[in-house]
Parts: structure tokens; sequence; C-alpha cells
């Protein structure tokens, strides 16, 4: 008898997906970002930054459909950027390899920048000192990485039950604000079109938006999952823009909701924005009842990001492109824990490291330029490479999304700060040199696909 060997499994659904996705979405982003947006924005225009980011979403959206569907396999960006430009010299196989470099640090700054909201939010409930607050924070990377640790079905069936304490909890500060609210809600919407003409706005809108993105960043989770999905080509694209839509809906009507119950002054200077919110509307127990949901909420984020990130190693070492240690699955369980405890590991240590502030924007920094706008372009020259037939999923009005996304992600880009914009080019031109390091030390083994193979066949495979 022919001995067992490991594989991923493609047991995770359409709903499951989606619940992976949204759970990511919706993390402890929301409720710190909220407060920052009304400061940036003003009292009539805050809520553009709220829709904004939802269209930016999804039409970037849309090219991680079209990728997503027709490369489902773990990893995500890594067999989109690798598909793209890698297999043709030594320049080709260069953006596949920096996004793995970046994914090694913003990976786990994504998971501990999780972790230290739920415990900044977890001293509405008890007093933390900054002791307490690291501790606290290590335990919940921990405690995500002790959940994951297991089958990827049951991940899936566990994944809706979160994602069913995320929806239950918007909507139940959905409904504080429409049965309770005092402030209509045209009030907070500006009626005065030429406030929407000058750059003063836009250039706030640059800086909201920022903060807005953030908490839309997850709707592409499925793809570093692809290779855990049933019907790939059809159930990709449909829970990618199943969540962005559902959670656009959910961030809208929290934000009117919160705006019509909580008075501007409050809410633009509240840590605690949602406890704040319900105390105002149902009093201090159900305040205490709503923050333990919004840390439900977090920690339901950070399981989904694990999940997903910890794929992108593994996919990179099955190619031979990372450290082999990595290609390992569980012997019984079938998943990546190699790759799962070492991504749990570093953000356990970057938990206790960092604190919050200004995370956001060096986390975006970090990505829009190889992974957002790497493989947005990457998209064009796969079209030009394939026929109709290569996509199981073709997006619509093609090439608007696209220029779309890559002028939406160099906005954003642009005002996430100087110093961050310069430490996202300095992190590339460091895995450039390392890049070059290694190509000259080993030049067969990087990025290189079998002769005489396509590049889905590679993938699928």
């Amino acid at each position: 008898m022919a001995a067992y060997k490991p594989a991923l499994n493609r047991s995770i659904s359409l709903l499951q997906a989606t619940a992976i996705n949204m759970i990511d979405m919706v993390g402890i982003g929301p409720f710190v970002a909220l407060p920052l947006v009304m400061q940036l924005m003003g009292r009539g225009t805050f809520i553009y930054a709220w829709i904004l980011g939802a269209v930016i979403a999804l039409i970037d959206g849309m090219v991680w459909a079209e990728l997503g569907a027709a490369f489902p396999a773990a990893g995500g960006s890594y067999q989109f950027l690798k598909a793209a430009y890698g297999g043709k010299g030594k320049w080709g196989r260069l953006m596949p390899f920096l996004f793995v470099w970046q994914t090694l640090l913003q990976a786990p700054l994504v998971v501990a920048s999780g972790a230290i909201g739920f415990a900044q939010y977890s001293t509405f409930l008890f007093p933390l000192g900054w002791l307490g607050k690291k501790i606290l924070s290590g335990g919940v990377v921990i405690l995500v990485t002790f959940l994951l640790y297991r089958k990827t079905g049951i991940l899936g069936k566990l994944s809706v039950f979160l994602w069913a304490g995320v929806v239950i909890t918007i909507l139940w500060i959905i409904s504080g604000g429409v049965f309770h609210g005092h402030a209509p809600v045209q009030h907070w919407v500006p009626t005065n079109q030429q406030t929407v003409l000058t750059a003063i706005f836009w250039a706030a809108l640059g800086h909201a938006t920022v903060k807005s993105i953030y908490c839309y960043l997850g709707y592409y989770n499925v793809c570093h999952l692809g290779g855990e999905i049933r019907a790939p080509g059809h159930n990709i694209p449909r829970s990618i823009f199943i969540s962005i839509t559902g959670v656009a809906l959910l961030y809208t009507g929290m934000n009117l909701s919160i705006a019509r119950i909580v008075p501007w002054n409050t809410a633009t200077h509240s840590e605690f924005i949602v406890s704040t919110f319900i105390e105002q509307v149902y009093g201090k127990n159900a305040a205490g009842i709503a923050t333990g949901l919004v840390l439900w909420i977090a920690l339901a984020s950070l399981f989904a990001i694990m999940l997903g990130y910890s794929r992108i190693p593994y996919a990179a070492a099955v190619d031979g492109n990372f450290f082999p240690v990595f290609a390992r699955l569980h012997p019984r369980k079938d998943f990546p824990y190699v790759s799962l405890l070492a991504l749990g590991g570093t953000a356990l240590v970057f938990s206790l490291l960092f604190n919050l502030t200004e995370v956001i924007s060096a986390i975006l920094a970090m990505r829009i330029l190889v992974q957002f706008i790497g493989q947005a372009v990457g998209l064009v020259r796969l079209r030009k490479k394939h026929a109709k037939a290569f996509f199981p999923f073709r997006m619509w009005l093609y090439p608007l999304p696209v220029i779309g996304s890559v002028a939406a992600w160099l906005y954003i880009y642009i005002f996430t700060g100087w110093k961050f914009a310069l430490s996202g080019l300095l992190m590339i031109v460091l895995g450039v040199l390392v890049f070059l390091g290694l190509y000259k030390k080993n030049s067969c083994s990087l990025f290189q696909l079998p002769d005489g193979k396509d590049e889905k066949e590679v993938i699928n495979s």
C-alpha cells in the first residue's frame, strides 16, 4: 500500500469562504478607525471615506476575483505574481519574491496590530497597565494559533460560527441608531456640492480613506485559501463580491447610526466609540456586553487573517522558493502547521514590541506597490498571454477596473504619509538586494516553471 501523502483538501464551501472573508474584514479596525475618520473629514462628509473605501474594494475585488478563479491555490498573490511575471529571466522572477519577502514582515504586523487593538479595547471592561496590555495581546495571538491548529473542514464551520457573532453585533448597533437616533440621516450627508470640489476636501478624503480602506482589507483572503475552496472558479469571485457588499452595507449603517446618537465632539475623541454608543442607548451593562462582542469580532478577524497568511510561506516552500520546512503539512490534520506556528510566533514577538499608533499606514504602504498594483498590472500581462477560456471569471468593463484600481491605490499610497511611503520603498529596495544575492548564488531554482508546463497546470497541481 502506498504511503499516505498529506495534501490540502477542497473542503471550504461558499458560505464558509464568505464568512472567512467577512470576519477578516471586520476586525477591531472599524471600531478604532471610526473616530479617526470623523476627525479627518468633518461632520457632513465623514461617510464619504467609507463609501470610497467600498468602491476601491469593489474595483480591486474584480482583479482578485479574476486572478483567484484562474489560479485557485494556496498563496493568493504569490501565485498570481509568479504566473504573471515568473519564468522569464531574472527580473521576471523578482515580483513574486518581493511579495513573499514583504509578507514575512507585514503579515505578523497585521496579526499583531489586531491583538494590540484587542488589548486596548479591553480596557473599557477592566483597567490594564502597559504590562497587562502586552500580556493580553500576546495571549490573544497564542489563543488564535491554538484555534487554527486543526483540520481545514473544522475551521470552515468554526468561521461561520464566528461570523454570526460579527453580523449580530453590527446589526445591534445599527438597530440602536434606527430606533433611538434623534438626528435625521440627511443631516450627515452634505447638501452643498461645492464642498467636494475643493483640494482640501480631497486631501482630507485621502487621509481618511487610508483608515477606512484598512477596515475593508480582507476581501481577498479567500484567494490565499484557493487550494481549499470548493468549485473555486465560481465560489472565489462570489465570496469576494458578497463579502465586500455585505461589509459595506454594515459599515454604512453602523457609521450613520452612531453619528445619530453620539455627540460629534464625543465621537471624534472616543477610544471606545461602540461602547459609548451602546451606553447612551441601552445603559452601562449593555455597553459591557457590546464591548465583549467587539472583542469577539476582533478575535474572529485574527482567526481569519492567520488562517489565510499561513498558506503563503507554505505555497512558496512547496515551489522550492522558501525554506523547505515550511512546506510540511501536519501528518494527520493536513494543514501547514510549520507556517502557522512561525507566523504565530513572529506575531507574538511583534505584539510585545510595538503599539498600534500609525501601524495602519505602515501596513498599507508596505503592500500597495508590489501586491495591489503589481498584480493589477500582472493581470493585463496574463490577459495578453492567454485566451478567454483560460479565465473562469472575467471582470466587467475591462480594462477600466484595472485602471481604476491602480489609480486608487496610488492615491491611497500618497496619503499614507511620506515616512510610511518611504519605508515601503525601502522594504522593496532591501528585497531587491536580497533577491539579487540569492539569484547570483543559485539562479536555477528561483521561480522557474517546469519545462513544457503551463502556469495554471503547475499551480493547480
